[in-house]
């Protein structure tokens, strides 16, 4: 074998082995998040059930530990009916466009320094994630527009004007956190973070913490903001007619947005998987935590904060959602991003 052969063998193999170590990533992504979300869902009930003084699931498994698990069979094997009058490709391809946006954006969220926990260390990881979670919004659209109903057709007219809201003042929000980072990567803007005494974007940018908090809620069409499926109203919104397994696809996706939106928050405005050095300065053994660790507690108290908020706050009417959008978030996020710009010429 001349060294020719021998060179593209190499490359051959080479390529081969990255193949098989993101396809092993890729599935143990999928698979932890798919119990990470059998799981909320079991946690948020108990969370909101002891809110109210109730209990929470109680009977299957030891305080309804295997709640999640009987709903998934559930699923599974109901019956998945297609209305007769709907347009029925767009019906069955709506939920999977919704899922497939959802999935996709976990793909860039670092979970950890190192290769080993993000799938694709792209530098324009942040704009990615904005651009799935955007092209969620057309599942929703296609859902409430196909299923031929008068309840899913509102709740898919209210997810779209409520998405182009609310994205606009998201993507305002972390400019402000571009410039202070000076990158779009997601492992960046968290090394960048720990190059401050403050160790996070928190302290400089609460302004555009706040306005991504509230557009995050919004986003992910949860309470307050869960006017396209608003039961009170319109049933279930937008998957009213869906049923099964799709209608599983919708309710996983919405909380792998939360995760995805909680990853986001962690990552660009509390540091990621690090912890500021004034702390670690104070107390050392903290560094030897692994990062995957803070990162997750980190994650988990923007999860547990959509439960408390479900939990206490009333729906807003729409004309007030479309209202704080325009009128409060934009210009506050604007705002933020004049004085960070200012601040960022005359400091460095």
């Amino acid at each position: 074998m001349n060294a020719v052969d021998m060179a593209g063998s190499s490359g051959n193999f080479h390529f081969i082995m990255q193949f098989i170590i993101i396809l092993v990533k890729i599935v143990v992504l999928i698979s932890v998040t798919l119990l990470h979300v059998m799981y909320a869902t079991y946690f948020e009930r108990k969370v909101i059930g002891h809110m109210q003084v109730r209990l929470g699931p109680m009977r299957t498994g030891p305080h309804g530990i295997l709640q999640p698990i009987a709903d998934g069979l559930k699923s599974f094997f109901k019956e998945d009916i297609i209305p007769a009058q709907a347009d029925k490709p767009v019906f069955m391809l709506a939920p999977i466009i919704f899922t497939f946006a959802a999935m996709s954006a976990l793909a860039v969220i670092p979970f950890s320094f190192g290769d080993w926990y993000v799938i694709a260390n792209i530098n324009v990881g942040l704009l990615y994630v904005l651009a799935m979670s955007s092209l969620g919004a057309y599942g929703v659209v296609m859902a409430g527009w196909s299923s031929n109903s008068k309840y899913s057709f509102l709740g898919g007219l209210r997810a779209s004007a409520q998405v182009i809201s609310y994205e606009v003042c998201m993507g305002m929000s972390l400019i402000g956190v571009i410039l202070m980072a000076g990158s779009m990567n997601l492992t960046d803007i968290v090394k960048a973070q720990q190059q401050h005494w403050y160790g996070m974007f928190l302290i400089p940018q609460f302004l555009g913490y706040f306005v991504f908090v509230v557009a995050a809620f919004a986003e992910t069409n949860r309470t307050p903001f869960d006017l396209p499926e608003a039961e009170s109203e319109l049933v279930a919104g937008y998957f009213v007619e869906y049923s099964g397994m799709r209608f599983a696809l919708y309710y996983m996706s919405e909380y792998i947005g939360m995760l995805i939106m909680s990853s986001m928050a962690a990552i660009c405005f509390m540091g990621g998987w690090t912890l500021p050095p004034f702390i670690t300065g104070a107390v050392p053994i903290l560094s030897a935590v692994p990062g995957i660790i803070w990162f997750l507690g980190k994650v988990y108290f923007h999860i547990f904060l959509f439960y408390w908020i479900r939990a206490t706050v009333p729906r807003y009417r729409y004309d007030q959602l479309m209202a704080l959008g325009w009128k409060v978030l934009l210009p506050l996020a604007l705002l933020n991003i004049v004085v960070t710009s200012i601040v960022k010429f005359f400091v460095g």
